[in-house]
């Protein structure tokens, strides 16, 4: 009867984790271009950061408009959230989907995003960033100066914090 009762625990307490590889509901909230607020049924709140891609910074040229994209996209929608990790800030990582649409794959074509290569491993994102900067949509068309990845910009803000103009 003990064996049973340790099965039921142990099921107990790996079924929530297993069934949370995917989360439902509406964003509510744009903190930047890949960093969203979603309210599931349940009525809590969960930060949501986009995963195998990373947009402008605030700030950084264009960033407001990959807000925008990503608000375009996703503000007010029904979504899921196909859930791939926790980040060291505590937030969900996962792919977003509006019905069939995948937000991280449409910001990438409109160039509003670059393909963080560090964490993807999505052949078909890279297809999507090399029509984008071809075409030069979105960030592309910024002058090259301007076009500093996310991840230098936001190394370079910590080595020299006052060395980066913010953009309006």
């Amino acid at each position: 009867m003990s064996a049973v009762l340790v099965l039921l625990a142990f099921l107990a307490l790996t079924l929530p984790a297993a069934i949370a590889d995917e989360l439902r509901g509406r964003v509510v909230g744009i903190s930047d271009g890949d960093t969203l607020t979603l309210l599931t049924a349940g009525r809590e709140q969960v930060r949501i950061r986009l995963s195998d891609i990373d947009t402008p910074e605030r700030g950084q040229p264009y960033g407001n408009r990959a807000r925008q994209a990503l608000s375009d996209l996703a503000f007010g929608k029904q979504v899921r959230i196909e859930v791939r990790d926790i980040d060291r800030y505590g937030r969900t990582v996962g792919r977003i989907f509006v019905g069939a649409l995948d937000v991280s794959a449409e910001l990438v074509k409109r160039g509003a995003a670059w393909v963080f290569r560090r964490y993807s491993n999505d052949p078909a994102l890279l297809r999507y960033e090399a029509e984008a900067r071809a075409a030069r949509r979105g960030l592309w068309a910024l002058p090259e100066a301007e076009r500093i990845p996310p991840w230098e910009w936001r190394a370079a803000a910590r080595r020299h914090p006052a060395s980066l103009q913010l953009v309006p």
